[in-house]
């Protein structure tokens, strides 16, 4: 099958545009096919400058968000290494819970269950950017 029919895109860029995506990706932690599907997904929308939050595990967080109570952004400083980035594909809200899911890359969703007044005060709602903050001593994978 033809790479276009797989979804691939291919372009020419000068050396000098080159070296400036390999090294956004180095200081990001991404992959150029991370920073170039989000450049695309925000072509139709206003979105803010990109962070430096790691998608790797073990790779530290350092990222800019904008608190509530201030219009300047401030580092926030979190202990777990595992952040990444990703878009609300699902929110269903419960009595109690609200269960949130996340499209971290094309077809890889994480889905969350948070309170429901946690949801409404980050302001979950379909096609916007959330992170996914896992803190976690034990990961366990079995088969039958």
């Amino acid at each position: 099958m033809p790479r276009k029919e797989q979804g691939w895109v291919t372009f020419q860029t000068s050396e000098e545009e080159r070296k400036i995506l390999e090294e956004f990706c180095q200081q990001s932690h991404r992959t150029k096919t991370e920073i170039l599907r989000e450049l695309v997904r925000g072509l139709n929308k206003y979105s803010s400058p990109p962070t430096t939050l790691p998608t790797e595990p073990g790779e530290e967080a350092e990222t800019e968000i904008t608190t509530k109570t201030s219009s300047e952004k401030k580092p926030l400083k979190v202990s777990s290494r595992n952040v990444l980035r990703g878009i609300v594909k699902r929110v269903t809200t419960g009595a109690v819970n609200t269960e949130v899911t996340l499209e971290i890359i094309h077809r890889v969703e994480l889905t969350s269950m948070i309170t429901r007044v946690s949801a409404e005060e980050l302001e979950l709602t379909e096609g916007t950017e959330a992170y996914a903050v896992i803190k976690s001593n034990d990961i366990v994978i079995a088969r039958e």
